[in-house]
Order: structure tokens, then sequence, then C-alpha cells
């Protein structure tokens, strides 16, 4: 890890005011300034709320940090009893399959046995919403998995993204308060295009680079289905002989990576605000269960010295082509719950939780993490007896003197309730030293206080370097949603401070969103506490669209029909598609269904203006000529063809179509991503172009 000069921190105007400027971006009062000082609850001057405590600069967090555990405290206490943080969430139950023995590696009990399967369930999420907002909001994705292991409860604890917007715990509280709704007026709900959130990145630099996966489409995935999940942190694995190795998590969804487009997702959120939650529910019903496949990324200290940035720095991740992901398992998500409050509101997760043979690392947004999650049950739940709930309890046997406390359902039984004791035989559990969790034993040393490594100063390189892996249609939605967000910041300076950031990044963006935006100049590039490196390689790993499937298994397609419509067309179209392990739901004037050229009945899935082509995958129009004309007087049919076609889905249609195509305005430019259906072979051919997802070759002419 490279080395570098702290600077001096410098005098910079926010507003009206004259603050000081940390090396990091922080903000400090100066000297005989008029802004109050910030204190503890207890009226306690704060000299750094940027760091929280530790033992040595990369050393881990320590528990006499009494500002950074109050702040935590009240932040985690601060709803009742919905969850400050994911609140909006949809969870499943699956087993996790070993592939092979990981011995080499970590005595963990589940990575023993090739084959053998663990009981766990996962709950996913978004961050900033409140639990009634919509599936289809522009968020980082929470990504939580709980094993029922053999030596007890594993909680994998991350999202869809593997970076995070900060470096230590101790900004959590400002982060979320700056995401989340404006205090004074209660809006805007399940987004961050607002003044505060911009503010708050905008003066934050170790931001920048989850601000650019965030403006991604990673933030609007299709399905729960089709995103990646990641660990976030570097933790340890340790294996029986004591040897100890780095590990990050990560989990590769089976059927590939799939997003929707920003106007897609405004649309759908109204269409149907629960669509990711339908969409996994419906999956698992009908027997298409979601698959992951479990990576870990295993490097050694030697690695974490050499390597551009610090391994322990959650904003940035370390490239598969630099360390290749090793597949060890998979997950299968096989079964719904049967209780929603019971199992998907009541689990409790915790990044604490962990197994003898997985450990930590001086991460300070993990070691904060790890108070955090544990304090906050208290008041999801009200009890410290959180464990006794089904969906929380081990599957393993357990053993504690722990009693009492609000709806306790265990006790110790016997006479004994503490240890040591000389009851013997009767006097309850005792310690292992042979197989209970033994910490690392990492040598640390260093002065006590309120450091930031200067290993963690580089906020803009890993930023560029996602960047210029996006293929050029992801660079420009990236480009387009930092135009859409900022344009809702009412605040000129904050959009032009945030243009400074992206001129570290990336010229062509900054260009790009500073015209999207009108600034009436460029503004000069915000300082850097490290130069950005340019030359980093890219990554393809990094791109949504060049690992998405190679299939169109899970997906779905939409077919609108009319009566009289051509039943070998659509009994080909289906058998192409079940072929292929997609399905295809039928939208028709009326929800009772047409009668196709044949007399056969075919019901509807949907109603016209009920199943809108936002929903599907893919689309097909198959009419009669009667059917096309009268289709063509339907708004929401128009809508249905118009939306398909902006939205650079695969289109299938009839030639009896053509008068809906026309008034939908897209017949005049047919492209290679549209193709007539006429005769039964045409399905099959209309499939296969459907596993490309999308025809992006069409978004640069509607541009």
């Amino acid at each position: 890890m490279a080395n570098s000069k702290s600077s001096r921190p410098e005098t910079v105007s926010i507003g009206d005011q004259k603050v000081l400027r940390g090396t990091g971006g922080e903000l400090h009062q100066t000297a005989g300034g008029d802004i109050p000082t910030l204190t503890t609850q207890q009226g306690t001057p704060v000299a750094d709320d940027q760091n929280s405590l530790k033992a040595g600069q990369r050393g881990p967090t320590l528990i006499e940090d009494q500002h950074f555990r109050e702040k935590i405290f009240h932040f985690d206490h601060e709803r009742i009893p919905e969850r400050v943080v994911h609140a909006r969430g949809f969870g499943a139950h699956g087993y996790f399959e070993t592939y092979e023995s990981l011995s080499d590696i970590t005595r963990a009990d589940i990575f023993q046995r090739a084959g053998e399967k663990t009981e766990l369930f996962v709950r996913f999420s978004t961050v900033a919403g409140n639990k009634g907002s919509a599936d289809l909001a522009r968020d980082v994705r929470g990504f939580a998995v709980k094993f029922y292991t053999k030596e007890g409860n594993w909680d994998l604890v991350g999202n869809n993204i593997p970076v995070f917007f900060i470096q230590d715990a101790i900004k959590f509280p400002d982060l979320i308060h700056a995401a989340k709704q404006e205090p004074d007026r209660g809006f805007p709900q399940a987004q961050t295009a607002h003044d505060n959130f911009w503010d708050f990145i905008s003066l934050t630099p170790e931001s920048i680079n989850m601000a650019l996966w965030i403006m991604s489409d990673r933030t609007i995935p299709r399905s729960f289905r089709f995103m990646e999940g990641f660990g976030v942190h570097t933790f340890r694995m340790v294996n029986a002989e004591g040897k100890s190795s780095f590990v990050k998590f990560h989990w590769k969804p089976k059927q590939g990576l799939q997003s929707v487009v920003w106007n897609e997702a405004l649309k759908l959120n109204g269409a149907d605000p629960d669509f990711h939650r339908r969409d996994m529910w419906d999956a698992i019903k009908m027997g298409d269960y979601p698959e992951w496949e479990l990576g870990l990324q295993v490097f050694d200290e030697k690695f974490a010295e050499e390597f551009e940035f610090d391994v322990l720095d959650a904003t940035k991740i370390i490239p598969e082509e630099q360390v290749p992901i090793r597949i060890v398992g998979r997950m299968v998500l096989d079964r719904c719950v049967d209780n929603f409050f019971a199992e998907t509101e009541q689990v409790a997760f915790q990044t604490g939780n962990l197994v003898p043979g997985i450990d930590f690392t001086n991460d300070p947004l993990l070691q904060g993490r790890n108070f955090s999650y544990l304090d906050t049950q208290l008041s999801r739940l009200g009890s410290t007896n959180f464990n006794h709930l089904p969906i929380n309890a081990p599957r393993c046997p357990f053993h504690h003197f722990q009693q009492d406390g609000h709806m306790a359902f265990q006790n110790p039984k016997g006479r004994a309730n503490y240890e040591p004791n000389s009851w013997g035989k009767d006097g309850g559990p005792r310690e292992n030293p042979e197989k209970g969790f033994q910490s690392y034993p990492e040598e640390l040393e260093g002065a006590k206080g309120r450091h930031r490594s200067e290993t963690f100063a580089d906020h803009y390189s890993q930023a560029r370097q996602f960047y210029l892996s996006q293929t050029k249609v992801e660079q420009g939605h990236i480009a387009d949603a930092f135009v859409f967000e900022l344009s809702k910041v009412q605040t000129a300076a904050i959009r032009e401070r945030m243009v400074s950031h992206l001129l570290n990044v990336d010229q062509d963006l900054a260009a790009k969103v500073a015209k999207g935006l009108r600034l009436k100049s460029m503004p000069e590039p915000a300082d850097a506490a490290r130069p950005t490196i340019m030359d980093l390689k890219v990554s393809e790993k990094l791109s949504i669209v060049l690992n998405g499937p190679d299939s169109f298994k899970g997906r779905k397609l939409g077919a609108l029909v009319t009566d009289g419509v051509d039943i070998d067309l659509v009994t080909a179209l289906k058998s192409a598609m079940e072929s292929e392990g997609a399905q295809i739901a039928f939208i028709a004037p009326q929800v009772g269904g047409v009668e196709a050229s044949d007399g056969t009945w075919i019901e509807a899935d949907e109603k016209i203006d009920g199943g809108p082509s936002l929903l599907y995958d893919a689309v097909v129009i198959l009419a009669s000529e009667e059917g096309g004309s009268e289709l063509a007087k339907m708004p929401p049919a128009r809508d249905f063809a118009a939306d398909a076609f902006s939205h650079c889905k695969f289109i299938g249609y009839s030639q009896q179509a053509q008068p809906l195509l026309e008034k939908a305005g897209v017949w005049a430019d047919l492209d290679a991503g549209c193709k007539q259906l006429s005769q039964t072979d045409d399905g099959k051919a209309f499939v296969e172009m459907c596993r490309d997802l999308r025809f992006w070759e069409r978004e640069e002419k509607l541009g």
C-alpha cells in the first residue's frame, strides 16, 4: 500500500462561513469563528467527528470511544419499530451447498464437506426508503444471508454493490440522515435527488467512488434474482492450524446480471410498486428457484501490502483480474415465508455473528457495524431475547447462562445460572478452547487516537476505473443519472461542487454532466488528497451488460393478443419459451381473454391497462386484422408498444399489428431488434434474439 505525506488543512468558504477542510475533505471550525462547537449530548466539545478512536492508524476501533458509541446508539434507536435503513425488505428460505472442502483456508464447519447443504434465510431490501416505499427506487439493495450452521449462525450482511459511501462508521448516521427525507419537510421519500444528500456527498470525497456506482444501473436492478451480492468488507479466514487469509465474499447470480432503464423504473413504480417482491414470490412458487454461487477472493498479507489501495478501506474493491474469484458453493432459494411479519420483519442480522474459522479485520466501518447491529435489535424487537424468535434461533444446540428479560422463552435449567461454579455435571455449559471461537492473534501497536490512515486517502482512482469499465451505453446512463439527480438539487453551489469532483474522475463524464446541468462555467477540479491514478486497468466484471445471461431463462415475455389471433403462432411461441425456461404472459383488451383463430380460448393474465410492457423482458404483439385496428384505438396498447420500443426491448409482431405500431409512432423506425412473426419457426428465432435482453443499438438513435 502506497504512502503519502498528509497536507495541511485549508480554509474554504461554505456559504458565508469560513471553515477548515482537512485532507479527507472533512470540515472543522476555524479559530474565532461564530459556528457553534459540536458537542456530545452531555455538552462535551467534540474534536473530531470524522474518525472513530483506534489503536494505531489501521488498528481496531476502541470501545471506550464514547462519542462514537453515543452517536451510533442514538441513531440505532431513531425508529420504532421500523428499521432505520433497509426498512423495505423481502425474504425467502433456502439452502447453501458446499462444492468442495475449504479446510486449507478455514476451519468453518460449513466449508468442510463437499455436497453438504446448510439451511439459510435471505433478506433483500432497499436502503433509504421507508417500509411502504416502492421497489424500483434508485437505491442500493441490501443482500443479507443468515446461515444456520452446525456451529452457530453466520450472518453475511452485505449489499448488491461491493463498496460503500464512507470509510468510518462514525459517519453512518450523517450519511443516512442526509439520504433520508429532509427533516423540516419530511420528503422526498426513497430517493436521493435532493440537496441534503448531494451536499453531504460533495463534502465527503471518500463517497465519490460509491456515487459512480449508485448512478449506474446497479441501483435499478430488474430483479433480486439478477443482481450480485457482496460482503463489502475484507474479512479473515483462519484454518485449523491458525493460518490466516484475507477474504472478500461475492454472490454471483447464475442467471446473469440485468437492470432496467430509468424511465422504465419510474413507470414500474406506478404500475407495480411491489415489482421485485412479486417477481421473487412468483419465481419460487413456480419452481424456478433463484440461485447464486458464492465466490471468494482470497489473498495474503503480501498482496495486501502491495495492492494500490488499502484492503481495510470499504470504499474500494479488489478487481477480479487481480485476485480471481474462487467459486466454493451455491445458494438456492426454494421456499417463500409462511408469514411476512414473523420471518421477514423479525429476522435480525448482525455482522458480529461469525463462526469459528471466520474472523473480522480492522476495517473501521465493519468495526462500527459490529456494535451497531446488535444494539439496534433492542429498539426493533423490544427485547434482548430476540434470538428466541424462530427465524433468529440457531438450528444447532446452544447453551448459555443468559436469563430473564422481556419475552424470555428459554432460561437456564437447574441451580446454576453463573460460571464458574462448582456444581460439576449439573453446573451447566463450560467454555471449550478447542472448539470455541478464537480471534486471530493479530499483533497491534500504535498510538491511541482518532486516525484516518493515509492509505485511505485516494478517493477518485477507483471511481475512474469503474466508469471506464462500463460500456458506452452504461456510461451514458451514469451521466444521465447524475444530471437527473443534481437537477433536483436547488443549490447551485452543490451542483458545481459535484462536477468539480467528477473532473477528478473523468473529464468526459464531468463535461456531460456540466452540459446537462447547463453550468455557466466549468469549476476547478476539487482538491485531491492524492492525485488520480489514470492508468488503472479496466475490469469487464464491473459491467452489467458484459455480464448478462446466455439465455432467456427465468425471464418473462409479454404477449399482447386479440380475438382471431393465429393459434399456430401462439402455440409455437409458447413452446419455444417453455423450452428456453422462460415464462409467457398473455395480455388482452379484456381480462377474460381472447378467442383464437381456431376457436381456442386463451385466458388472459392481464388486461391491457394492467399489463404494460414495463413488466416484461420482451414483448410480442399478435393480432387479427380487426384486432390490430382495435388495439390502435386504445391508449394503453399504444403505450405498450411505444414503451417497449423506447426501452430497447426486443419486439415480435404479426403483420396485423401494423396499425398499432403506426399509431404508437414506431412502425417507421422498426430495427433489427424487431422481428415479424409470420411462420411457426419464427418463434424460436425470436427467443434466440431475446437472449441479449436489450437491443442497445436503438438507444443511440433514440437519443
